[in-house]
């Protein structure tokens, strides 16, 4: 069954301007309605790392949760975990877990060793509150540091994380620099290798090549895939403004073209592009 995650979040956080509670909360009870499988909106993370998601709790309260759209946070350490598990109402959270020791540093404060065994702590917190732990292989395909990066790299990391319990994984473009030839070999190696795991795509791209990397992955036989309105978000690391977020609209384009059945409801779809456009244009 094909899977699309919105992630809000991703396109809000590099926005230095404050976009209100209220209208951050409007914008995903519109995106609820829509009919994606899950909404990625919010991090519980340090407030001096991530200024702009430090009301995710307030956000959370706003919700109108009536549709069966599953929340999915983001935290980096054990502490943020217990933050987010503390919340009925949030389904997954997702910890980005880097295979380039250099952005994982950056990225959380840690060493590789060290996230591992963060993650471990949270696995085993997440099966006691009941909640889907979703591992990012950040900088899956590749990193701008010179840091070592191949597909054995990666494979080794998925089987030791899978030996601790972790059934859903996303593969990321972190920056942006990933080759179609390596997408298609992730996750046509993955994917039989572990029929148990929920693989994803979080894609990172310029507009030009977005539908050669959802195809590389699609045509992999992934069948989950994040993306954000228009595009919107993406690493602040990467130092390209057209390094965004795979762009949603054409997501859907693309895999319409495949001859997939999406329930979308397009007049919450035609709001909640509309109001993005507005919020990223106001606070850019």
């Amino acid at each position: 069954m094909l899977k699309i995650t919105e992630c809000p979040r991703d396109a809000m956080q590099g926005i230095h301007d404050f976009i209100p509670t209220e209208l951050k909360a409007k914008y995903i009870n519109l995106l609820l309605n829509v009919g994606f499988d899950t909404i990625d909106f919010g991090s519980f993370v340090s407030p001096k790392a991530i200024p702009q998601l430090q009301d995710t709790a307030a956000v959370l309260s706003k919700l109108d949760l009536g549709t069966p759209t599953k929340l999915l946070a983001i935290i980096a350490n054990y502490r943020g975990a217990e933050d987010a598990a503390a919340h009925e109402e949030i389904s997954f959270l997702g910890f980005p877990f880097s295979v380039s020791e250099t952005f994982q540093k950056r990225n959380t404060n840690k060493t590789i060793a060290e996230a591992f065994e963060d993650v471990k702590k949270i696995q085993a917190l997440c099966s006691q509150k009941k909640k889907n732990l979703l591992v990012y292989i950040s900088m899956g395909f590749g990193n701008p540091y010179n840091d070592p990066w191949s597909a054995d790299i990666v494979n080794e990391w998925v089987g030791k994380l899978y030996a601790e319990g972790i059934r859903y994984f996303n593969l990321s473009d972190t920056v942006g620099v990933a080759k179609a030839t390596d997408i298609t070999g992730l996750f046509t190696n993955l994917i039989p290798a572990y029929p148990d795991i929920e693989f994803g795509a979080h894609l990172h791209s310029r507009p030009d090549r977005q539908d050669e990397k959802i195809g590389a992955a699609y045509d992999a036989g992934c069948r989950k895939f994040d993306a954000a309105m228009h595009g919107f978000g993406g690493c602040p690391m990467a130092e390209d403004e057209l390094v965004g977020n795979v762009s949603t609209e054409g997501l859907i384009f693309y895999l319409k073209m495949k001859g997939e059945q999406l329930t979308i409801h397009k007049e919450y779809f035609k709001e909640a592009a509309d109001l993005a456009r507005q919020i990223f244009g106001d606070y850019m």
